[in-house]
């Protein structure tokens, strides 16, 4: 009774504003839970950085031992000491050189890598990350054997694809790839102060150049 006299002794303004503060009260939360529930719902899972690939056995004339060659990347020299697989390529436009090492189970490695620009110092001479191969030998036996697989920038695995072939007669030679002092100290003129090229991302080349995210390769 005594809340019901208060409320109309109240000046109809006042009752008035009361009304419209909590009408928009009640709007705001309204507005802020919808906009929160959108976010949720748009929100997108981070890309995969794993490679969903699983380990078979190695064919029997199988060898993670040797030089495989890529069209974009070069010369792959591998060599296999146990399960442990150490790598080094030099890019088919000679201007950057990479080294891999990593672990095999069965017909599988799994690697990190580093590729370097020649002639270059500095933070920006330098792409890594990380990939995968997958070692094929195909029914025909007169037929390359090939490796197949992806390699991706910092700690994804994923994103580039790439591809070689196995070449017959050739024994790995892993520091032939290596600039020697003449191409060290010869720096191309199209690399800035900065140290920065129209190839420092992978985008441009990271193995050699391709873009990000989406296929396979190292």
């Amino acid at each position: 009774m005594v809340s019901r006299l208060l409320h109309a002794a109240l000046p109809h303004s006042t009752r008035t504003v009361r009304s419209l503060w909590r009408a928009s009260s009640v709007l705001t939360l309204g507005v802020a839970l919808a906009f929160g529930g959108a976010a949720v719902g748009c929100s997108k899972p981070p890309p995969p950085t794993t490679a969903n690939v699983k380990a078979g056995d190695l064919p029997p004339s199988g060898d993670w031992s040797g030089v495989f060659y890529s069209p974009l990347y070069g010369h792959l020299h591998l060599v296999k000491e146990g399960n442990s697989v150490s790598g080094k390529w030099r890019t088919s436009g000679g201007d950057k050189w990479g080294e891999l090492h990593g672990e095999v189970t069965g017909d599988l490695l799994k690697y990190k890598w580093v590729e370097h620009k020649i002639g270059m110092v500095g933070p920006g001479a330098t792409t890594e990350g990380r990939g995968y191969f997958k070692y094929y030998v195909p029914a025909d036996e007169t037929a390359n054997h090939e490796i197949k697989g992806q390699w991706g920038l910092d700690r994804s695995e994923i994103g580039n694809v790439w591809e070689a072939v196995r070449q017959r007669n050739m024994l790995p030679d892993v520091e032939s790839v290596r600039p020697d002092e003449t191409e060290r100290v010869n720096m191309p003129d199209e690399w800035d102060s900065s140290g920065n090229s129209s190839g420092d991302k992978p985008g441009a080349g990271a193995p050699a150049g391709e873009g990000e995210e989406s296929g396979e390769e190292q």
